[in-house]
């Protein structure tokens, strides 16, 4: 399937930073990057030159992290390599949440607001789905799923390129699994998404192919590889 208005997904850190979550960003010349405590996610443009490199590493600080997620420039040679990981953007087909999905209100699922920072904080160390700081919450709508009070799943709203939502922090507690939680949740984003007149999209790491299946099965599809990047700065 065809997506024509696609190509904020092939940036969608910077066009986030530059767009939505402006009021989130730090900058310097052209590059731009998340406050701290929200995202380590950072942006240059599609051919940065050897100034702009210098700019994010002044923006940054020396030796510090810098997450360029799907960039595909290559920074200078005294950028030190600290990960690579490959993985897929799968995006929602269009139109409106099928009656297949698991319902969203009315099933358990509940808003999470500031006062539920340290619980999230706390099932992200358990359940591991990736980076997730204390205000990174604050880039959208995180909804979950409570057992007898505790906070035992979770999803939530992170890039927000024009036109799109993305959809990130899917995760449940290990003692929680096989219940349904993660389908649920997505579900509910997704229709709180499209709902606003946006589209979902996610990205999943390529080993991770149960949470790949599971998407799959609710209707995304896989629009491109993305190898995710980190390096430290000089």
């Amino acid at each position: 399937m065809v997506i024509r208005d696609a190509t904020a997904l092939d940036d969608p850190v910077g066009a986030s930073l530059r767009g939505h979550h402006a009021h989130l960003a730090r900058r310097f010349g052209e590059a731009v990057t998340y406050q701290p405590g929200v995202a380590t996610f950072s942006a240059v443009t599609a051919d940065p030159g050897p100034q702009e490199w210098a700019d994010l590493a002044r923006l940054l600080g020396r030796g510090e992290l810098a997450d360029m997620f799907g960039c595909p420039a290559t920074p200078p040679p005294d950028w030190e390599p600290v990960f690579v990981l490959e993985g897929r953007q799968m995006i929602w087909p269009g139109g409106s949440r099928p009656d297949h999905l698991p319902g969203g209100t009315g099933t358990g699922v509940v808003e999470l607001g500031a006062d539920s920072v340290p619980e999230m904080l706390d099932l992200v160390a358990r359940a591991q789905p990736g980076p997730f700081w204390p205000r990174t919450r604050e880039l959208g709508t995180y909804l979950g799923v409570r057992d007898n009070g505790t906070l035992v799943a979770m999803a939530g709203e992170r890039l927000r390129p024009p036109g799109w939502t993305e959809i990130s922090a899917v995760c449940t507690a290990p003692e929680a699994r096989g219940r349904g939680y993660a389908a649920r949740l997505v579900s509910a984003l997704v229709a709180r998404i499209v709902a606003r007149g946006e589209r979902p999209f996610l990205h999943v790491a390529e080993a991770n192919t149960g949470a790949i299946a599971l998407y799959e099965g609710l209707g995304f599809e896989t629009r491109k590889p993305v190898t995710f990047r980190g390096f430290r700065t000089p």
